[in-house]
């Protein structure tokens, strides 16, 4: 059975397993990504869940709430979404969503904000399937490592 429940530390080992499946290109460094759930867990501003099945961690999602002036209110922001392939389309993205849309309007947010990369077409679809409108702005998104 599926339980959707709040990430913990412990959770850590499996979490890098499915982040390794969504960043494919990305060597992931196993004590900076347990120093950001750590952070992440104690901010006041994020929420991280998993999906677990028989007690595996098979999908996990995050949201990070912000006061956002040009909106007026909160905004809620996926961070990240991914199920273990093995798992795919039998709805436990679907459940991680509508959690994460719970925790949200629960946070007083006015919209729901996720970004995809233009490769991941699958992910465009199942996003639009769940009410989301896909904006192509006449704007840019820009990136500074510092």
């Amino acid at each position: 059975m599926i339980e959707i429940r709040t990430l913990t530390i412990n959770d850590t080992d499996a979490l890098i397993v499915l982040l390794a499946q969504l960043w494919t290109d990305k060597p992931i460094d196993r004590t900076e990504v347990k120093r950001v759930i750590e952070k992440g867990l104690n901010s006041g501003s994020q929420t991280y869940i998993c999906a677990t099945d028989g007690g595996k961690l098979i999908g996990y999602c995050s949201l990070t709430v912000k006061n956002n002036l040009w909106l007026e209110a909160n905004s809620g922001i996926v961070d990240e979404l991914v199920v273990d392939e093995v798992h795919r389309n039998r709805g436990v993205g679907k459940m991680l969503m509508a959690e994460i849309e719970r925790i949200a309007k629960d946070s007083e947010c006015k919209r729901l904000d996720v970004e995809s990369a233009d490769h991941r077409v699958v992910a465009h679809e199942f996003y639009e399937e769940l009410g989301f409108e896909k904006y192509e702005y006449s704007s840019y998104y820009f990136a500074k490592e510092i």
